[in-house]
């Protein structure tokens, strides 16, 4: 079997940023838009849920439990399709596609995040929030200025692994054809259909040197973080 790499050569600024010339970003750069994207969405709404579900507990933290059970109960592929179909309804609009795939990642992930959150936060010793109410701090002055700066460093390695699940995930995306890598390298490959081989080797490539680049940096910032 030989290999033929010049589908490769021409298809290779598509491959990377599809139609960004026309406003329509695909490829690497879409796939890079949403995992930043719902990544950063996913952090915010999973450490809410968690600073609420320690700071309250009993039912809150129940119903926040059955939720994130509910979410994780569910295949992401499913939660892709479903919101893709169900918010133009719910808004009573059209949706853009890559928006909707950030939703749904983000919805999804976040459910972990909490998790994970949580699980730094009532690591710490109880001694920690005792010290903060002898010095007359409330529960959330408490979890923001004691709790969550300590938790965050052993939190971070976590949080890595998430991200860069979250990037292999917006490989998903191609059940709503929006144009991301895997979804650019499949019309590519429906239009000359003789090297799905050397297409699909060359996406694998891409998603191991993305997601290789990003535990990469993430560690050696931690590094330097734990030096200084």
């Amino acid at each position: 079997m030989e290999f033929d790499y010049s589908v490769l050569h021409d298809n290779f600024t598509y491959m990377l940023w599809g139609r960004v010339a026309d406003g329509e970003p695909g490829g690497v750069l879409l796939t890079l838009i949403m995992a930043v994207s719902a990544g950063f969405l996913a952090l915010v709404f999973g450490v809410v849920m968690a600073a609420l579900a320690w700071r309250y507990g009993g039912w809150t933290r129940k119903v926040l439990f059955i939720w994130a059970s509910f979410i994780r109960g569910i295949p992401l592929i499913f939660v892709i399709f479903w919101l893709y179909f169900l918010l133009p309804v719910v808004f009573g609009g059209s949706i853009p596609g890559p928006l909707t795939v950030i939703i749904a990642l983000a919805w999804f992930t976040s459910a972990a995040v909490m998790h994970s959150t949580l699980a730094g936060l009532e690591s710490l010793p109880g001694g920690q929030t005792e010290a903060g109410i002898a010095s007359g701090f409330s529960k959330t002055q408490i979890l923001v200025f004691i709790l969550l700066p300590q938790a965050w460093p052993n939190l971070l390695p976590s949080y890595l692994g998430l991200l860069i699940s979250l990037l292999k995930d917006t490989s998903l995306a191609f059940i709503v054809n929006v144009p991301e890598l895997t979804t650019v390298a499949g019309q590519v490959n429906n239009r000359v259909q003789i090297y799905p081989a050397e297409i699909f080797l060359f996406v694998g490539v891409i998603y191991y040197l993305l997601c290789s680049a990003l535990a990469y940096l993430a560690g050696k910032g931690l590094k330097q973080r734990q030096a200084s």
